[in-house]
């Protein structure tokens, strides 16, 4: 799948900082998270840049590696 090459949206841009605070909150480096996730480290590294636009089944698949259901993901983030 190519890069969007829209600006990312204030909800892709919201999620992608969560997944991050997340992620190491966790002490997990993407490829750490990549392999919970059967994900590779790139495309996590893609979204947490707010460049991929994510599937639903995607983000599933990280909220379970990270432990959380996937409404978590969707909050805002807890630092700026």
């Amino acid at each position: 799948m190519p890069h969007d090459k829209k600006a990312p949206s204030p909800s892709r841009r919201q999620f992608a900082r969560r997944l991050r605070e997340e992620r190491l909150a966790r002490k997990l480096t993407q490829e750490g998270l990549g392999e919970l996730a059967d994900l590779s480290w790139n495309y996590i590294g893609q979204v947490e840049r707010g460049v991929r636009n994510i599937s639903v089944d995607n983000m599933d698949a990280l909220a379970q590696a990270l432990g959380l259901p996937l409404a978590e993901l969707l909050l805002p983030p807890r630092i700026d």
